[in-house]
């Protein structure tokens, strides 16, 4: 079946730890609520998510010979990604791997990049990534060796007719370089947050950060947590308020967003559409632990949309 989606980005699990307390001693042996291990990275929930709500995804991707990345690329199987574009690293370098330190206000977010660093341009078939309607990237600044690149690979695909998209998660150096700039002309769809947008455009305020990046990209859509969702383009702006539900955990809430928001645009949906179903299978998510369990239950994934759809687009 041809692709609907390429997705180009990492692979990595994640484990979340419940119930630490607000300060850690050194050389204290503390004990937690309990801990999940599951599919992390933005890339890699956006893709399962995607998958499960009927997409056709591929994704393009490389881990390493372990078990790890053996796990992650079964949790993406068994949603239906298509996996046939994701190679092994032939260095020895290990599958990415993200420690998440959960409070009920915040969380600590420890990551060793492993193999994210690794994917050049060299591993992408471009046949492949061009044969879809969509590209997404996710983690722009976790790309080391392809974020040269990357301008390069969506002007190119804007060329070949594709839509695109971009979440470019956290700058870890705190650098938000010129070269994301110089990129965005070629992104239909950004898909920050509050924080990231601002740091993006460089501005104080969130709604300078969306007049600048909206003049820029063809729509950007920031999301707002508990407080909803905004996306403006050239022509109009709309507006989400956020669904209250009962959070257990927010890890991978803006990816699974992103995912309903693609998932509706391609079905050629208006924005304020689009924006409606992300809110659903955002706050989804959060009703099971990390960005996938909740999506791996496919029953209540149907039974929550059905209550909390009012348009009942799937």
């Amino acid at each position: 079946m041809p692709l609907d989606v390429c997705v180009i980005g990492e692979i990595n699990p994640d484990l979340i730890l419940y119930g630490l307390p607000e300060q850690l001693k050194p050389e204290h042996e503390t004990l937690i609520d309990g801990f999940r291990l599951t599919l992390g990275s933005s890339s890699a929930i956006f893709a399962h998510n995607l998958s499960v709500l009927g997409t056709r995804v591929g994704m393009v991707s490389k881990i390493g010979a372990d078990a790890l990345g053996k796990m992650c690329f079964d949790w993406l199987a068994n949603a239906g990604v298509d996996l046939t574009q994701v190679c092994y690293s032939t260095s020895g370098t290990s599958t990415a791997f993200t420690a998440i330190l959960a409070h009920p206000q915040h969380r600590f977010i420890l990551t060793y990049p492993g193999t994210m660093f690794e994917l050049s341009y060299a591993d992408l078939n471009l046949d492949y990534v061009f044969s879809a309607r969509h590209l997404h990237l996710s983690s722009y600044f976790l790309h080391r060796a392809l974020r040269p690149h990357i301008v390069d690979l969506f002007r190119a695909a804007k060329a070949k007719g594709l839509s695109t998209s971009l979440d470019t998660n956290d700058d870890p150096e705190g650098k938000w370089g010129s070269d994301l700039l110089a990129m965005l002309p070629f992104v239909d769809i950004l898909l920050p947050n509050e924080r990231e947008a601002t740091k993006i455009a460089g501005t104080d305020g969130l709604e300078e950060a969306i007049t600048m990046l909206s003049q820029i990209c063809g729509l950007v859509v920031v999301k707002r947590g508990s407080k909803g969702a905004v996306a403006r383009n050239s022509t109009g702006e709309w507006r989400r308020e956020g669904m209250r539900v009962k959070s257990r955990d927010t890890v991978g809430a803006g990816d699974s967003f992103d995912a309903g928001f693609i998932h509706r645009y391609l079905q050629g949906a208006t924005p304020e559409e689009c924006l409606e179903f992300a809110d659903v299978a955002g706050a989804y998510s959060t009703t099971g632990e990390g960005g996938t369990e909740a999506f791996r239950n496919r029953v209540g994934l149907e039974q929550f949309f059905r209550e909390h759809l009012k348009s009942n687009q799937r």
